[in-house]
């Protein structure tokens, strides 16, 4: 593995821009523009360093290395910005993952794959919408809460799926008559 002297790679950056906001403080963003990975050198991507420089504290944190690759991309000023709303898509991505089992089905077909890719938005904003009308239902060892979680409303869904119905009639038996021996 070879090893990279970042600081006189810092110097050669060809955006440089210094940000305060009122929350993180003073940040520093870099951008180095259209580099490529050794295996795909037709791939161009920008490389963009997000430090926070800590002003009022002795601890130094890391730089924050992150990678565009696309047609076009904000200006560095406000590229930070965007960063900082990712925890929402974030946080939805491993809800999916995890409590609406987006990756679970083994399909067959690419349209297959895109129509459950499709309902899960639409099953977040039933949960969404549904928060208002499911009671809390909490484990023994988890504290009841006011606002509930999008898993906590899933995990509260069945009694209002019990008090809804569904709308198919009940199935016909089949076969020998319970009567028959």
């Amino acid at each position: 593995m070879t090893k990279y002297n970042l600081d006189a790679f810092a110097l050669r950056a060809d955006q440089f821009v210094e940000v305060k906001d009122p929350k993180l403080g003073l940040l520093r963003l870099r951008l180095w523009l259209n580099l490529h990975f050794q295996q795909s050198p037709k791939i161009k991507m920008h490389l963009i360093q997000v430090q926070r420089l800590n002003e009022n504290s002795a601890l130094k944190s890391k730089p924050l290395w992150l990678a565009w690759v696309g047609l076009s991309m904000r200006q560095l000023s406000e590229f930070w910005r965007l960063y900082l709303q990712r925890f929402a898509v974030d946080h939805w991505y491993r809800f999916t993952k995890q409590r609406l089992h987006w990756t679970v089905p083994k399909l067959n077909i690419p349209q297959q794959c895109q129509s459950w890719s499709d309902l899960l938005p639409l099953i977040t904003w039933q949960l969404w919408l549904a928060r208002d009308i499911v009671t809390d239902n909490s484990l023994p060892w988890q504290q009841p809460q006011a606002k509930l979680t999008p898993g906590q409303v899933a995990q509260a869904m069945g009694g209002v799926l019990g008090v809804i119905s569904t709308p198919a009639v009940v199935p016909k038996p089949r076969g020998k008559s319970p009567g028959c021996l």
